[in-house]
């Protein structure tokens, strides 16, 4: 570039560096309405309140998932539209699996634990939250007595094959006295 190129060539990029300055001040007045006009006070604050309405929502949800891992589906959500046209979330769920692993107590008492923490792992657990917690807690239950049922039965059994072998043991040495 010529000197003279570049001097002009400056003097437009200051000019336009102004130009983007102005409005971007204009834009930062505050929020706006979807057709540019500025929010009224209580407008503001109600759009205030949806954003924290929809962090919220977001973060609680993000728990369930986040704990339950693969007994969690996705989130989906309920909105608003806010007074500057965009959609803010304020109700959400993730579906939890929190039936019990069929023939199987030793899974199901993992599963429970997790699904136990998951509908828990909100800060603020949801009346919903602390039910799916609640039969959670209950298939636990179930599933620790299955399982120790089953093992008095395994030690039962146990116990009765090392008496058949003492028997079986004993004979022979009688025999031979």
């Amino acid at each position: 570039m010529q000197p003279e190129e570049q001097k002009a060539h400056s003097s437009e990029t200051a000019q336009a560096s102004e130009e983007t300055d102005s409005s971007a001040s204009s834009e930062t007045t505050g929020p706006t309405r979807p057709d540019g006009t500025p929010l009224a006070p209580e407008e503001i604050q109600h759009l205030e309140q949806l954003k924290q309405t929809d962090r919220e929502v977001r973060q609680h949800e993000m728990a369930h998932q986040t704990v339950g891992g693969p007994y969690t589906g996705g989130a989906s959500y309920e909105y608003e539209v806010g007074p500057d046209g965009k959609r803010y979330a304020v109700a959400g769920e993730v579906p939890i699996d929190y039936g019990p692993v069929p023939g199987n107590p030793t899974a199901t008492i993992e599963k429970m634990q997790t699904v136990i923490a998951a509908a828990l792992a909100p800060a603020e657990p949801s009346s919903k939250d602390i039910q799916v917690a609640s039969q959670a807690r209950q298939y636990l239950l179930e599933a620790k007595l299955e399982a120790a049922r089953e093992q008095s039965e395994m030690n039962a059994a146990r116990s009765a094959g090392e008496a058949t072998t003492e028997d079986v043991t004993a004979t022979p040495n009688e025999q031979a006295a």
